[in-house]
């Protein structure tokens, strides 16, 4: 333990984040198509269009329903305050899939999957962004209809960590937390990394955590909070969060984000670094601007996406409807819609 000394030589002696070029990059290898299919998001529009970057789930499977003649009606996807996309990448003849998060509920994920007529026998991966329970509250479904062992599930240490959320005139709500227990007895061979891992025979990163670079994307207000082993305190950073990353050919990076609790921001920065990759193509998943904790954090976003370019941003879950507006006035040729069912492809550079 340090005694003595001022707070600002404390927290020039701290760790600090680190900028430039990884010292030991990594060799992540491109890939000729990157398709992300969200299974679960917080919106699904049955009308949305299509063109030749994005295919939609439309309305068409039919179920039960005995107010109809014929006893039946057509029905669309689920959407839920939650988010899961399935990632498959191509290098020449070969394929490979892996889940990133698993939505809120148990069943609307494989429901939503069953509607598309989506497997998840090629599913060699799973990984979790971050612990909160509308990403992994579809681990439940995943391990019965799979009905098999084995499945590698890779999670951030972190991610066991209880939190709860103390809202003004709501009181405390405790969030519901991962048991590695029950997620062993469901079959899943829990892997837990802090550093960036690559999956897949070197094609799909995982980042692992993030370094906090930007001076505007401070994380969670006051009333997220963990509990440390003996009270609770404010817990801003969401440690376990990680994003996944592919490296298209020609084309540059798409990283795929859960919540995107670091910051999308600090997130691509930290796959170019790693990766000495410095294109972003495509960026899809939660930016968490929702809210007014985080409208602050809108521009600042915004304009740093603006000289990344990049040709696809997807915001999807915790974006919020504010940022959503921004980043499609200012990014129209690169702003889709998310919706449960959509279907985004990159392809390599010809």
């Amino acid at each position: 333990m340090c005694t003595g000394g001022d707070v600002r030589q404390a927290q020039a002696a701290g760790p600090r984040p680190v900028l430039g070029e990884a010292a030991d990059p990594i060799t992540l290898g491109p890939v000729d198509e990157v398709r992300v299919t969200t299974l679960v998001d917080n919106v699904y529009d049955g009308l949305l269009p299509g063109d030749d970057v994005v295919a939609r789930a439309g309305i068409g499977h039919r179920v039960a329903a005995p107010q109809f003649d014929g006893g039946g009606t057509i029905v669309g996807l689920r959407a839920e305050h939650g988010f899961s996309a399935l990632i498959e990448v191509r290098q020449g003849d070969r394929r490979w899939t892996v889940l990133f998060d698993t939505g809120l509920s148990p069943d609307a994920m494989v429901e939503n999957a069953d509607r598309m007529q989506v497997s998840f026998e090629a599913v060699q991966a799973a990984v979790l962004s971050h612990g909160h329970f509308d990403h992994a509250g579809g681990l439940a479904g995943l391990a019965a209809r799979r009905g098999r062992a084995g499945m590698p599930l890779t999670v951030h240490p972190e991610v066991w960590t209880r939190r709860r959320l103390t809202l003004p005139g709501a009181g405390d709500l405790e969030l519901p937390t991962l048991s590695r227990a029950a997620l062993q007895s469901e079959g899943f061979e829990v892997v837990e990394r802090r550093v960036p891992s690559l999956l897949l025979e070197g094609c799909v990163l995982v980042t692992g955590e993030i370094d906090r670079t930007t001076e505007f994307e401070r994380g969670m207000p006051p009333a997220h909070q963990a509990w440390d082993g003996t009270a609770w305190r404010h817990d801003p950073l969401v440690i376990d969060d990680q994003a996944l990353v592919v490296d298209v050919r020609g084309r540059g990076l798409v990283v795929v984000t859960g919540c995107g609790h670091a910051g999308v921001v600090n997130i691509v920065r930290q796959a170019m670094r790693l990766t000495g990759v410095h294109r972003l193509a495509g960026l899809v998943g939660g930016f968490h601007l929702g809210g007014p904790a985080f409208e602050t954090v809108i521009a600042p976003t915004v304009a740093a996406l603006e000289q990344w370019a990049p040709a696809l941003v997807v915001p999807g879950h915790c974006t919020g409807w504010r940022a959503q507006h921004a980043l499609a006035a200012q990014l129209p040729d690169a702003w889709k819609a998310g919706s449960s069912g959509s279907t985004y492809t990159v392809h390599a550079a010809t």
